[in-house]
Formats: structure tokens, C-alpha cells, sequence
């Protein structure tokens, strides 16, 4: 069996497949050198060995086959039956001893055991809360315990019911189990790098409260909340709410419950639980994390003895174009409370104590709660809106609205109180009110200004930034003319094993197989529209991270500018040859797959890149076009010459190209406010690229969040004469707009 035990210090965020989302990423902050309470993590390939030793796919196959997931009793009763196989079924003696000597090396005491599936903390589907944590356990035998009670999770109700909501194999999501060192928190709470109800990403949002972070995320507790300024790292506003208890660990348990609600002192229940100068420490560390992964963050923090410690972060799943303003209601307001999820809707009250009544809620009702816990899913996919006494932005009833796109209202003290069951009520998400009887307004700004996006159009074409293959889909809905970079990496992670690797154990077709059916994902819900897919960037690091590439893999001491792009295909050709026939293979039925190459550092890589690619019978036509990433300097200095090797199209990398002109690490927090595509150097560079590949007749365009945060930017960019730009989905409609005025100040039709 592969490793069963793996430190948090040996992995990163490539390791999804081996560590799970949440494994994954704690190794990743710990090379990012964020604190991070040290740990190690049970493999998914031991969850795997478990359940073909234990011989129970069979069953829980049978029983889930015939299952109605929309009967809420009958998904319970499954439910407890697989659980209950598991928990009958014991650990390998083998694996056991391994685990209990991972504890005694991580120096026994007080750990978390958290559970860490594969397809969770994804951009498209965060699986909020749907498998357990087990706070404050002691001893090995316990450890060994909670690790089979963390496997048995994966088919809690509400897992069950997400992975077919989502559409994952039960059996092809995996588990892992990371133990780390417990934090004995002082305050915890959440922390958004994107305002997550308007997605302002000018903001960052943190949520605070006393004691263990539970308490916040269950939704028990209404937490403090503050809104801080991203780029100023200025405090724009605080709402300080009082907290009666904190869930805390039991000090004298003796079997009983491990952690209780225990009262808090009456003089410091009303007050804040962060001062002034932590919230902004704590702000920048967000926006270190944001900036080393280089997307929008919603990240587990806690302090213990006056340091923060990172508990998790993953990408937030709900970002869309920003939310402006809506105007008031007049009405009368029945109850206000925390907005959770922006939007209006109405419909008859059902208000629900436990989730043994969640039958009771029907297709279009409010649903009306204490707190929402992951068993409530089934019954707020029914919901026309969601209200509850208590919790914050980052409940899980706010996280799963706002996934699931309907308003929510959070916080409100007294709504299972105070409304009354059956009578009609209207629920304003983005103001956080409830309104008596129905509602109906106009058309929002909102609304209009987002259906007026999708309707515009405009000669500089919007492509879109893509990775994950269960993205597609839904992003080719969009007014979006196509990808404009489609990275391997996710793909490449996902397949887990490093391509030599896989050569030198027979398995090249197994690659070629597994990477033709991520790309024919993207090519063909786009088609006739272009993909341009950019071939594997990985660098040594992350390559090393892959199963058997310690073998293939040298270290380096600077990878970011070491052995990566252009200069791995042409000295590692068999590989590449790999990528090449799954491009082949999509491009026999969707001829709009095209290929981009990265960092390409000389005219001779660009070259023998292109004469492998047409000795493969990749050759340049009418339907296949040819780009190369600009991102090296050496590109800007001799851009005729590379354009004269011969091809169709370049995309600026701005990341990379405005690093190593300024000589910036972009992953510095230090140098963060210095690294900016709108320095003198970099505009000198961006305007020589795209004037040159305009006067030799070739496409430019530009990937980047830059064009969609820098207005000024973009209209530069487009009277340059860009003939595109590639954004993140969240951007899109806020982009096509940006180049729509542009184009209108320039007279560009």
C-alpha cells in the first residue's frame, strides 16, 4: 500500500488526490510559511485499502442504488445503516500501530482529527460541512477512533446527498484524515479575503468569537463582525455581538462530553473580541494567504497565547460579479438581522426546531430555524429563502445560501419566535430584513446592470480563465467568448501520478486517457468557441509533490525560474508527447482546442517546441492556432523574433512578466503594495507586445485580473490594439462592461 501516514510538511495544495482539500492545502500554507499547528494525515489511499479490507463497497452499493435522496427519512436510515459498517468494521492492525505512532512523534496531548475528502474546498462545490471533526482527543486509541468515525462521515446524510446533488461517484471521492495539534482557542472565527455577500474584493471580512471556532460554524454563536479595507488595511466597520458561552473543552470530561458550553464572564460578553491591531494583524495574514494562491480565500483562523494560527483556507465558491446597491423597501420591518445571501423572495413561513422536521418543508417555503446544521441541505434546496436566530456570514446556512443562490438572513434573534408558522413573509438576503406578506419589486439594479452585461458585446473579445473540468458547463452559459487559458495543472493533480513515472510503468495510455477526457470537458460545452489550452506549467516542486516524481525531479532553489515550460518539452519529449496525443485525440471531434506554450525563455525553445508539435501532426491551419505565453522579459526585448518562428497568437502572463521585470516574488507579502501592472516598466512592456504582435498580424491578449481591477488599465490595453482578454469567472460581466466604455471613449466599433 502507498504511504498511509504523511506530514503536513512533505505535501501541498497539489496533493488533493493523496491529502484531500483540506490535507492539501495545510501542507501548502506550511511551505507558504504560514503557522500552521503542526500535524500529519492519514491517506485516502489507507481510507481506500479500508474499504476493500473491510468488504463493504458491495453493500453500501446496494443500498445506496435504491435510494431516494429527496426522501429525507429514508436517506437517514441509509445513512445510519453504512455508518454503522463502519463502525463494526475495525481498523487494520497494521495501519493502527502507524497511527498511534504519528501521534507519539507529534507528541501525544490534546489533537483535531478532521476529515479531508478529495472533492471538497474546490472552486465549484465547497461540501460545506459535510463530513465530521473531532476536537480535544487524547491518546492513541482515540486518535485510531476518531480517524473511523471521520471515514464513516463520508456517508452522513448530508454527504450523501451532496455528492449526488453534484454529481460525484460515491466511491471515486476518497477520504483522508489530517491529525494536527489543538489549538486551545482563546477567540477563532472565519475570515473572508472577498466581502462574501456583495463578492467585493476590495474587502476582507472577518467574523470573531470566544472559544473553540465550532461554535461559529455550527451557527450557534452570533459573532463579532469586521469589515476591513483590503488594500488599506484601514478597519471600515465593526457590529460587536454579545456572547453569553464559548465552547470550550471540558476539563474534568471523565468519559462524558469532551467540549461544553461554558458561561463566559459577564464583563466580557459585550466586548469585542479582537482589538483594533488584530484584526489588521489578522488581515494581512488573509491577504498573504489570498495573494500566495492567488484567488480569494475563506480561511479557519484561532489564537492561543497571542498568536494566530491558520486551522484551514480554501477558495471561496460563491464569487460573482459584484452586488451593488439595491434601494430600500418601504415597508414595515418584522425582524433585521445579519445579510447572509443577497436577494428577495417570499413565501409561507415553516418554522423547524430539529431536523426530524425537515419533511415538513415544501417547494417554496421560508425556511425558519435556530441554526441550520449540514443534515438541513435536502430541506434548503426546497427553500425560498432561509432565516434563522442565530450565527453569522459564515454559517453554514449563510455558506450553503449562498451556494445554492437563495436569500438568507442570519442572526436575527427571535425569528423562531417572534414569526409565526404558514403566514406570508418576504425575505430581503442583501439588506439582512424580513418584511410582512409579499413583496413585489421591480426589477433590481442588480439584476438590470448584470442582464445588460450578458447582452453586451464588444470587438475586444472576453475569454475566460479556466481549470476545473466542473466549471465548464455552467461558465459556457455565459456571454464569454471562450477560454482563454486552460491550465493543465488541476488536471495533471487530479490524475496524481507524475508522467515519467507513468511511462516507466506501462501506464503513458492511462495518462493520455485520463487528460484527453479533462480536456474534451472544457472543448466541448464551448465549441465552436476557442479553448486555449496553456500545456503543463508545473515546476520541479510541484511535479516532485506528484506519486514517483521524487525519482524524475531535481531541487531547486528558485523553481518559480527554474526547470519549467518550454524547456521541459524539449528535454523531456516522451512526456510531452503524452500531452500532445490527448490533445489529438479531443481535436478529432472539437476542432476548437487550441495550444498555448509557457514560458518560453529563448527563440531556439520556441522552435524545437513547434517542430515537435508538427512532427506529432500538430501543425498551424485554419482551425489550429498556435500561441505562446509572453511572460519572460526576453520575450518583450525580442518579440519580433519570436513572432517570426511562426504563430498565431500571444497572452501576456502579467503575473509572471511583472515579477521578474520588477524583480518582485509575487508570493511576498512584504513587497505586495509594490507589485503592481500599472508601474512605468510594465506598461512599457505590455505596449511594445501588443503593438508588435498588431503590426505582424498576430492576436494579442492579456491573462490576468489586471484588465478587471485597473479601468485605466484596460483602456490602454485596448487603444494598444488588445484583441482580448482572458479573467476569472467571477469577472466577466465587470470586464465585457470595462471594454465596452473603453472602446466607447476610443470610438472603437
Amino acid at each position: 500500500m502507498p504511504e498511509a501516514i504523511i506530514w503536513f510538511k512533505d505535501i501541498s495544495k497539489e496533493d488533493v488526490p493523496i491529502a484531500g482539500g483540506k490535507g492539501a492545502n495545510l501542507g501548502e500554507m506550511i511551505k507558504a510559511d504560514i503557522s500552521v499547528p503542526p500535524g500529519f494525515v492519514v491517506s485516502v489511499d489507507a481510507y481506500f485499502d479500508f474499504l476493500k479490507k473491510s468488504d463493504i463497497i458491495d453493500e453500501i452499493q446496494t443500498l445506496l442504488e435504491s435510494l431516494d435522496i429527496e426522501d429525507t427519512k429514508q436517506l437517514q436510515r441509509v445513512s445510519a445503516v453504512i455508518k454503522q459498517m463502519f463502525l463494526d468494521s475495525a481498523v487494520m492492525p497494521d495501519l493502527a500501530d502507524k497511527i498511534k505512532e504519528a501521534y507519539k512523534q507529534l507528541g501525544g496531548g490534546l489533537v483535531a482529527v478532521r476529515s479531508s475528502a478529495t472533492a471538497e474546498d474546490l472552486p465549484e462545490a465547497s461540501f460545506a460541512g459535510q463530513q465530521s471533526t473531532y476536537l480535544n482527543i487524547e491518546g492513541p486509541d482515540e486518535v485510531v477512533d476518531a480517524v473511523l468515525r471521520c471515514w464513516a462521515s463520508l456517508f452522513e446524510p448530508r454527504a450523501i446527498y451532496y455528492r449526488v446533488q453534484q454529481g460525484f461517484d460515491h466511491f471515486k471521492v476518497g477520504i483522508a484524515v489530517p491529525v494536527q495539534r489543538m489549538i486551545a482557542s482563546v477567540t477563532s472565527g472565519v475570515m473572508f479575503t472577498v466581502e462574501p455577500v456583495t463578492s467585493n474584493t476590495k474587502e476582507i471580512v472577518i467574523e470573531a468569537i470566544y472559544g473553540l471556532g465550532e461554535g461559529l460554524v455550527s451557527g450557534e454563536v452570533t459573532p463579532d463582525l469586521y469589515i476591513v479595507d483590503k488594500e488599506k488595511l484601514a478597519i471600515i466597520s465593526k457590529r460587536i455581538s454579545r456572547q453569553k458561552t464559548q465552547l470550550s473543552r471540558n476539563p474534568g470530561n471523565n468519559g462524558k462530553e469532551i467540549n461544553t458550553w461554558q458561561l463566559i464572564d459577564k464583563a466580557l460578553q459585550e466586548k469585542p473580541k479582537l482589538s483594533d491591531e488584530e484584526i489588521i494583524e489578522l488581515a494581512k495574514i488573509g491577504k498573504q494567504i489570498e495573494d500566495h494562491y492567488q484567488f480569494p480565500q475563506d480561511i479557519e483562523w484561532a489564537k492561543e497565547n497571542g498568536k494566530y494560527f491558520i486551522l484551514q483556507t480554501r477558495p471561496v465558491t460563491t464569487i460573482k460579479d459584484a452586488v451593488e446597491e439595491e434601494p430600500e423597501i418601504n415597508a414595515p420591518v418584522l425582524l433585521s438581522g445579519v445579510a447572509a445571501s443577497p436577494g428577495l423572495a417570499s413565501g409561507p413561513v415553516k418554522i423547524i426546531h430539529e431536523a426530524s422536521q425537515l419533511d415538513r418543508v415544501h417547494q417554496g417555503d421560508i425556511l425558519v430555524t435556530e441554526m441550520t446544521t449540514p443534515d438541513f441541505v435536502p430541506a434548503m434546496k426546497k427553500a425560498a429563502a432561509i432565516v434563522t436566530d442565530r450565527g453569522g456570514r459564515t454559517a453554514h446556512a449563510a455558506i450553503v445560501s449562498r451556494e445554492l443562490g437563495i436569500p438568507c438572513v442570519v442572526g436575527t434573534d427571535q425569528a423562531t419566535t417572534t414569526l409565526i408558522d404558514k403566514k406570508i413573509i418576504t425575505v430581503d438576503g442583501a439588506k439582512g430584513k424580513v418584511y410582512s406578506g409579499k413583496i413585489a419589486r421591480s426589477m433590481t439594479t442588480t439584476k438590470m446592470t448584470n442582464i445588460l452585461r450578458e447582452a453586451l458585446t464588444t470587438k475586444t473579445k472576453v475569454y475566460v480563465n479556466l481549470a476545473q473540468p466542473e466549471l465548464a458547463d455552467m461558465i459556457a452559459a455565459r456571454n464569454v467568448d471562450g477560454v482563454g487559458l486552460l491550465r493543465a495543472e488541476f488536471i495533471v493533480a487530479q490524475i496524481g501520478e507524475h508522467p515519467s513515472y507513468m511511462l516507466k510503468q506501462n501506464k503513458g495510455n492511462e495518462f493520455v486517457d485520463k487528460l484527453y477526457n479533462g480536456l474534451v470537458s472544457f472543448a466541448k460545452p464551448f465549441y465552436p468557441r476557442p479553448v486555449v489550452y496553456r500545456t503543463t506549467d508545473f515546476k520541479t516542486n510541484e511535479y516532485k509533490d506528484l506519486i514517483g516524481g521524487r525519482d524524475f525531479e531535481e531541487s531547486e532553489e528558485n523553481p518559480m525560474i527554474g526547470y519549467r515550460g518550454a524547456s521541459r518539452y524539449v528535454t523531456d519529449i516522451e512526456s510531452f508527447k503524452l500531452e500532445i496525443e490527448a490533445i489529438k485525440r479531443v481535436r478529432r471531434d472539437y476542432k476548437n482546442l487550441h495550444v498555448m506554450i509557457p514560458f518560453v525563455r529563448t527563440i531556439d525553445e520556441l522552435k524545437r517546441t513547434k517542430a515537435i508539435l508538427e512532427k506529432e501532426g500538430l501543425v498551424r491551419s485554419e482551425d489550429f492556432k498556435l500561441w505562446m505565453m509572453v511572460e519572460v522579459p526576453s520575450n518583450i526585448f525580442l518579440i519580433e523574433k519570436f513572432l517570426s518562428v511562426g504563430i498565431d497568437g500571444i497572452s501576456i502572463g502579467s503575473n509572471d512578466l511583472t515579477q521578474l521585470i520588477l524583480g518582485i516574488d509575487r508570493d511576498s507579502a512584504k513587497l505586495a503594495s509594490t507589485f503592481d501592472e500599472r508601474n512605468e516598466a510594465v506598461m512599457i512592456a505590455l505596449e511594445r507586445a501588443i503593438t508588435v504582435a498588431k503590426s505582424m498580424g498576430v492576436t494579442a491578449s492579456i491573462c490576468g485580473q489586471a484588465p478587471s481591477v485597473y479601468p485605466e488599465l484596460t483602456e490602454k490595453l485596448v487603444s494598444w490594439g488588445i484583441t482580448s482578454v482572458s479573467v476569472s469567472p467571477d469577472m466577466i460581466g465587470t470586464t465585457r462592461e470595462i471594454i465596452a466604455k473603453a472602446e466607447a471613449k476610443l470610438n472603437i466599433r
